[in-house]
């Protein structure tokens, strides 16, 4: 329909079969709707909606754009032009009352980082020692630079100075810098950016691809007892004050777990009934689901365990409060008031697995799935098996090798 061919009758209001059968000319035109609202039709087929009005300030006359069509409709647009009319009645220009609301929008925290940030953390189902550690991670290192910033705006370079700054500063108590946490913060704001993506806030992750040009964790030795030097310390473990710190330091020996994932260890992870202990994935370090086959002395330790936990979730209670685990410090303050500082840590205890395994001729792809190691490279793409039958036999058999070893002391023989 061409303009020319419109009725009095038929431009003010016009319906949606008008308005998108109207056809361009050479030139724009604008068609009022009524109370100075215009649908414009330019050259191009494009089609929009402008109402006149006049300023307050100056009683000038100008042009207040409203929206596309169709994407605007008849009945959109005149809502819109009726909520103009108000904010003029009001004395309220219109184009000045769109832009205090941009203001106050990016001065409130709806786009501050903290406030994203939060909404992650909320919708995380972590353990309560997990959440301790990220929400303290965040708050420590991240939110006093960042925290109010509108997350859209803050750009890579920022992010990585700020990451590499993390890793440059001093452990409170080794004074060696804390490269760890650097990567623990990156990981954490590039989820919490990754949040923001797919629900359309941002088009881009800022912290993507950081991770190449950061430091990497120093891969430790962690302290071990030697060959030699391991009947002695799984005897005097075996005899330590503390029934359940004992328990937790032999399931640590014969388990080869991460300390953390013991100690923060809930009973309905463990099935008496299959010996399997199965560890969620959100509790493992590379967040990947880990099955750990339960030799005979650790399911008797594990019954054991059960009269000093409780009514407890967790495996190893806290004494003050039995909805939390004990003290990450634990296990290891017990090796050193055994005499093992400097020489056995909690973590330690998975080099001697690793190690002793191998030396007696158990295969690597066994032994690193006990270890929950992921394979690198395209091996690793492909191997997805975790060899849950060949590894528990081997899990007994190296159960059975620590119980010799304390039984080689107790006869006085070398080990």
């Amino acid at each position: 329909m061409k303009k020319s061919d419109l009725k009095e009758k038929d431009k003010l209001k016009m319906k949606d079969t008008v308005l998108s059968s109207l056809e361009p000319e050479s030139k724009e035109y604008k068609i009022n709707d009524g109370g100075n609202l215009h649908f414009v039709v330019n050259p191009k087929g494009n089609k929009r909606w402008e109402l006149r009005y006049k300023r307050p300030s100056d009683l000038k006359w100008t042009w207040l754009g409203l929206g596309t069509y169709p994407e605007v409709s008849g009945k959109f647009a005149r809502q819109k032009a009726d909520e103009v009319r108000l904010l003029l009645a009001d004395g309220k220009d219109p184009k000045e009352h769109k832009e205090e609301q941009k203001r106050a929008l990016l001065n409130s925290d709806q786009f501050s980082f903290k406030s994203l940030a939060e909404e992650y953390c909320k919708s995380k189902k972590w353990t309560d020692a997990t959440r301790v550690r990220n929400e303290g991670a965040l708050a420590n290192h991240v939110y006093p630079t960042m925290g109010n910033r509108d997350y859209r705006k803050i750009t890579k370079q920022e992010w990585l100075q700020l990451i590499q700054q993390i890793q440059k500063k001093p452990h409170p108590k080794t004074g060696k810098p804390i490269i760890e946490m650097g990567n623990r913060v990156r990981g954490l704001c590039k989820e919490i950016y990754d949040l923001a993506e797919v629900t359309g806030r941002i088009d881009h992750n800022p912290l993507s691809g950081i991770d190449k040009f950061i430091d990497k964790h120093a891969k430790e030795n962690m302290d071990h007892v030697n060959r030699d030097e391991l009947p002695k310390l799984l005897v005097d473990i075996r005899s330590y004050p503390s029934r359940e710190t004992s328990i937790g330091l032999q399931l640590l020996s014969m388990l080869a777990c991460r300390p953390n994932e013991l100690r923060e260890a809930v009973w309905n992870e463990i099935s008496f009934e299959k010996a399997t202990w199965i560890i969620p994935a959100e509790r493992m370090k590379k967040r990947i689901e880990h099955h750990i086959p339960l030799p005979i002395q650790a399911l008797k330790l594990l019954d054991e365990l059960k009269q000093y936990s409780g009514q407890s979730p967790y495996l190893f209670r806290s004494r003050s409060n039995s909805n939390k685990p004990i003290s990450n410090n634990t296990f290891n303050k017990a090796l050193k008031s055994m005499g093992y500082k400097g020489k056995q840590t909690p973590h330690g205890f998975r080099h001697i697995f690793s190690t002793q395994l191998r030396e007696i001729g158990f295969t690597r792809d066994h032994v690193e799935a006990a270890l929950a190691h992921k394979i690198s490279g395209v091996e690793g793409i492909y191997n997805k098996a975790i060899y849950l039958e060949p590894r528990r036999s081997m899990m007994q058999e190296w159960a059975d090798h620590l119980d010799e070893l304390v039984l080689r002391v107790s006869k006085g023989e070398a080990a």
